[in-house]
C-alpha cells in the first residue's frame, strides 16, 4: 500500500500512541525525574515516532532501512526506561502491559518492514553492508 504521508502508516500511528501513553503516564513520576527517567524514556518514544516519520521522506531503500533501524533501537530503550520506571513503583502494572504490548507490536512491524526494505534492496542490485566491507577489505593473499 502507498501512504502519501506518514501520518497514514498504521507503525507510525503506533509509535504516536506511545508517545502519548508516554507523556500521560510519566505526568506523574516523582520531580526529581524530570531530568532524569522521565526525561529519557519521554525522548526515546519520541525518536521512534520521529525516525519513522524520517524514514518516509528518505527515498533509498538503505537510507530508509537506517532511519527503520534506529527507531528499532529507540524502542529498545524505550522498552529499557519502561522495564526500570515499573520496577521502581513509578508505572502501574497495567500501563506497563500496554506500553510493552505496544513496543512489541511497534518492533514486529519494524522488522518486517527492515526485512522487505532488504529483499527489495538487493533485488535491486544494492550490495549489503556485508557485500560492501567484504569488498573494501584487502585480500588476503595479496597482504
Amino acid at each position: 500500500m502507498k501512504f502519501t504521508s506518514f501520518t497514514e502508516m498504521p507503525v507510525w500511528q503506533k509509535a504516536h500512541q506511545l508517545v502519548l501513553h508516554v507523556y500521560r503516564c510519566t505526568a506523574s513520576f516523582p520531580r526529581e525525574e524530570v531530568y532524569g527517567l522521565t526525561s529519557q524514556i519521554r525522548r526515546a518514544s519520541l525518536s521512534v515516532a520521529g525516525n519513522i516519520a524520517e524514514a518516509f521522506g528518505r527515498f533509498h531503500y538503505l537510507d530508509k532501512n537506517k532511519f527503520y533501524l534506529n527507531a528499532r533501537g529507540s524502542l529498545e530503550e524505550t522498552k529499557n526506561y519502561v522495564i526500570i520506571s515499573r520496577d521502581l513503583g513509578y508505572l502501574e502494572i497495567e500501563d506497563s502491559s500496554i506500553l510493552m504490548d505496544n513496543i512489541d507490536s511497534i518492533s514486529e512491524e519494524l522488522n518486517i518492514m527492515v526485512k522487505t526494505l532488504r529483499i527489495r534492496g538487493q533485488g535491486k542490485g544494492e550490495k549489503t553492508q556485508n557485500q560492501i566491507q567484504i569488498k573494501n577489505q584487502p585480500d588476503s593473499e595479496s597482504a
